[in-house]
């Protein structure tokens, strides 16, 4: 037993896995140290019998995934050029179709394409999935294989064949690869309100743009708009601080987000400064299943401190936090190490925050058809005790005449996202300011 040990124990420091002292052994059980031993010995057999010969590294990153995959859905093994990646992403700028993907029971799932992209302009949705590439199938390759076969020169082409849930047949589309921008908010006026869409909140810029957008959308209309309508929809979420000073652009006090680790004590609470760019002007805030993570922080400061009316759908209901660790090989670790909390002491985990005024996306003819996947719908997701019904939305176009009308009769009527026409009429009624006219609409 003591040989399998020290060779377990040897193993691992190898590795850099856990640095294993004299006072961690002191308070390691039996059972811990049976399982390191079961470990080694199972690296040594595969090493030795498996059919092909396959280096250490390519193990023991495997063990490694295994380790954080265990965990929940978030925590996660970065190789070094998954990490560069990913500051690639917070960068703001990177080639390929736009896509952001993952696997799932070993097919290629999009998560959400970014707007204005290749995979955006073609119409792919979240919730689609890839299977085949320039007619080669994608079944059983790995993520980075996927990805390293849908990058390329920008102006090449590349063909995706999708499936999609609620189509009773695959269906090919034909992308030119691009070198992406990230261009985290985007504005515009309509009928003198400010709208101000925050596609992501990975990107360092996220809150000056938002500043920035405010700005330009007074500038643009020489006076204060009506409101502002911010659209988080299909908002993956992104960087903690980014959420916290977005949030902190509209809120001039109180707190917007307390994130809560391991031990009981320890707690973060985040305060807005004084100062709202706003000037207290009426908010609506956009959200759907895919509004997630940062943008759930936002919804939810915003909806808690009262200083704006949450409309849309359900969000996706992640309240978790995760750190990224850098290892000393150039990979890094993304491991979650809290849970946030609204102001009001609420976790959005599985229930995510719920709109004051649900408006269903009727302008989207497969929206009744469409799944929405959601924190709840993850493998091994943290289970919180709020209990959620998704056919609530459902049932309101049958009981609400406001949600009566098909995608067909919105489209001649010229409303192709009625999500954002509800808010804009909603603060359009509020009336014209005093000296106000047509306002031309303008997009940044």
């Amino acid at each position: 037993m003591a040989s399998h040990l020290l060779r377990s124990l040897g193993l691992l420091s190898a590795v850099a896995l856990i640095p294993i002292t004299t006072a961690a052994l002191a308070v390691t059980d039996t059972d811990t140290l049976r399982e390191i031993d079961q470990f080694a010995d199972v690296f040594e057999k595969v090493r030795a019998q498996y059919v092909d010969k396959v280096d250490d590294k390519t193990l023991i990153e495997g063990a490694i995934s295994g380790m954080l995959g265990a965990l929940d859905p978030h925590s996660s093994y970065m190789d070094s050029r998954e990490y560069k990646n990913l500051q690639t992403q917070t960068d703001g700028f990177y080639g390929g179709l736009g896509l952001s993907v993952t696997m799932e029971d070993g097919a290629v799932k999009v998560i959400a394409p970014t707007e204005d992209s290749p995979g955006y302009k073609a119409g792919i949705k979240a919730g689609d999935y890839i299977t085949d590439l320039d007619g080669q199938p994608l079944y059983g390759a790995t993520l980075d294989e996927a990805v390293d076969k849908m990058r390329g020169n920008p102006g090449t082409k590349i063909r995706l064949t999708i499936v999609r849930p609620g189509r009773d047949k695959p269906f090919d589309v034909t992308l030119t690869r691009e070198i992406i921008q990230l261009k985290p908010v985007k504005w515009e006026v309509k009928d003198r309100v400010g709208i101000i869409n925050i596609n992501t909140f990975t990107n360092r810029n996220t809150a000056t743009d938002v500043r920035a957008a405010i700005v330009g959308i007074d500038k643009a209309l020489g006076a204060k708009p009506l409101g502002y309508i911010i659209d988080l929809r299909s908002n993956p979420g992104g960087l903690l601080d980014q959420a916290i000073d977005v949030s902190d652009v509209f809120l001039d006090h109180g707190e917007v987000v307390s994130q809560r680790g391991r031990e009981k004590g320890d707690i973060e609470r985040y305060y807005a400064k004084p100062g709202d760019m706003a000037n207290g002007l009426p908010i609506i805030v956009l959200v759907d299943a895919g509004s997630a993570s940062a943008a759930e922080i936002v919804a939810g400061a915003l909806q808690d401190q009262k200083r704006a009316l949450v409309m849309g759908e359900r969000s996706f209901g992640k309240g978790s936090v995760q750190s990224v660790v850098p290892l000393s090989d150039g990979a890094a670790l993304r491991l979650t190490t809290a849970r946030y909390y609204t102001p009001a002491g609420r976790s959005v985990q599985e229930g995510g925050i719920d709109p004051d005024i649900q408006v269903p996306q009727l302008s989207d003819p497969d929206y009744k058809s469409r799944p929405r996947i959601r924190e709840v719908d993850l493998r091994r997701h943290f289970i919180n005790s709020a209990k959620v019904d998704d056919k609530v939305l459902e049932d309101d176009g049958k009981t609400d005449p406001r949600f009566a009308a098909s995608s067909t009769d919105l489209a001649k009527r010229g409303i192709d996202d009625y999500q954002l026409y509800y808010a804009v009429q909603t603060l359009s009624r509020l009336g014209k300011p005093a000296g106000g006219g047509a306002v031309k609409a303008s997009r940044k």
